[in-house]
């Protein structure tokens, strides 16, 4: 009798734990459904166009379908989903027509961008409930600090693959057709750009459908 006491007790205790946990599932999906909306909906406010979207809103979703892609098989964390929904938050609010010309306003602008877009993340996550620590966490990613440790942080790494994926994906054709770029700058681009991935990014680059003249271009950065 004792031990059949002892199994319906345990079962008792590990259907209320199973309770819970899904309860937990759904209120972590619940904050990160929220986020993400919070944050198309600021992107939707761009005024700048690309393909009829709102260029940053059309940026984000590339992002979020990237690292959906990029990350596999298990789906991304939400910090992660966050931080790649987040990485160009509201951008237009700071153009670089805004900054000095030249490197070191180039550099200030961006500086100033990482903190900008983690700020905003940061203060969305706040309001949908996550905790102080995570949203620090997603703040930290943006600001692209853990592409400088050594060893590089690997949700950093993760996100710096993916902001590469995307503009290689999307954005490398239309940008290497710009007047002010010969064929050695561009070279150089692609070669700074293949700098910043790993080894799986530089994996995922070269399954990406390039245009024959696109491809042969990075095949000359790489040799």
């Amino acid at each position: 009798r004792s031990w059949t006491t002892a199994l319906v007790a345990a079962g008792a205790a590990a259907a209320a734990a199973g309770a819970w946990l899904a309860w937990r599932a759904r209120v972590r999906s619940a904050r990160l459904e929220r986020v993400l909306r919070r944050i198309n909906e600021v992107n939707e406010r761009d005024p700048n166009l690309d393909q009829g979207v709102p260029k940053e809103l059309l940026y984000s979703q590339r992002m979020s379908e990237m690292l959906a892609a990029f990350v596999t098989p298990a789906p991304p964390s939400d910090l992660l989903q966050i931080a790649a929904r987040a990485q160009h938050i509201a951008r237009w609010q700071s153009p670089r027509s805004s900054y000095p010309e030249g490197r070191a306003g180039y550099l200030k602008w961006r500086s100033d961008l990482y903190e900008f877009h983690g700020r905003m993340a940061h203060d969305i996550m706040l309001e949908a409930g996550y905790g102080t620590l995570e949203a620090q966490q997603v703040k930290y990613l943006l600001s692209k600090k853990g592409l400088k440790s050594k060893p590089r942080d690997a949700d950093s790494q993760t996100l710096e693959d993916v902001v590469c994926l995307v503009f290689l994906r999307y954005y490398w054709k239309p940008f290497s057709k710009r007047d002010e770029f010969d064929e050695a700058k561009l070279i150089s681009i692609v070669q700074k750009t293949w700098a910043k991935m790993s080894d799986d990014g530089h994996a995922a680059a070269l399954k990406l459908p390039f245009e024959p003249e696109e491809l042969s271009l990075i095949q000359k950065a790489l040799a």
